[in-house]
């Protein structure tokens, strides 16, 4: 079951590879501020990159109140090679990441990997190759 997903997935991705149209370069972003009674309030901001074959996004929000999380994805693509990774980091140190990469081998095969670090810093990783008819 868990390898038919897979090879499904890999099959979906390596279409995306093969069919995606070009994205228009270009970059925007937007920051909001809110200023709330007693001092509270918050700064959020989002910006987004895209040029062919790639795109990237970031994204923050502070509190006054000192918490806040900063997180970051990014994914590219060309040549038979997909790869994306994204991470999330807080005011307290805590951070989670995952990382992926599909490959066409060129022969009717894929190669994958992918991993995964926690917010305990533990990490899972799972790769390998699936030949397609």
């Amino acid at each position: 079951m868990r390898k038919s997903v897979l090879a499904a997935g890999l099959t979906a991705t390596a279409l995306f590879i093969a069919i995606a149209p070009a994205a228009e370069a270009g970059q925007h972003g937007r920051t909001v501020r809110v200023q709330g009674p007693y001092g509270r309030g918050y700064i959020h901001d989002r910006h987004v990159s895209r040029q062919p074959g790639a795109v990237s996004v970031s994204r923050g929000t502070q509190t006054n109140g000192g918490y806040g999380v900063a997180s970051q994805r990014g994914a590219s693509w060309g040549d038979g090679v997909y790869s994306a990774g994204a991470s999330r980091t807080f005011n307290n140190g805590a951070s989670t990441s995952r990382a992926t990469s599909v490959v066409n081998n060129g022969d009717g095969s894929y190669s994958y990997s992918h991993s995964r670090t926690g917010y305990d810093g533990d990490t899972r990783s799972v790769s390998g190759t699936v030949n397609r008819p």
